[in-house]
């Protein structure tokens, strides 16, 4: 039988996973005058929603890039990365 990970184990993972998040967020770029100021991958003018909404259409990672030769599979994984940082915040009800 398989044995648990150790605590300790589970937090060096865990501040792994955080760091190689943290470095994909770095794809993200803010420029004033290109495509209104929105997130972009990569200084590209391809925005965070676009890729977000054609995963949401159903494309696949492979049929995205496919599309779009200048991205790779980390830029995708960045723009969910910051969509998911985005949203990560208390929502207080009236």
């Amino acid at each position: 039988m398989a044995s648990l990970a150790s605590e300790a184990e589970t937090k060096y993972l865990k501040r792994r996973i955080s760091l190689m998040n943290l470095q994909r967020l770095s794809r993200i770029t803010i420029e004033q005058g290109k495509c209104g100021g929105r997130p972009c991958i990569r200084g590209q003018r391809i925005r965070v929603t676009d890729i977000l909404e054609l995963l949401g259409a159903g494309a696949s990672f492979e049929e995205i890039l496919a599309d779009y030769e200048f991205l790779n599979r980390e830029d995708i994984l960045a723009a969910i990365d910051y969509a998911a940082y985005q949203t990560d915040h208390v929502v207080l009800q009236t």
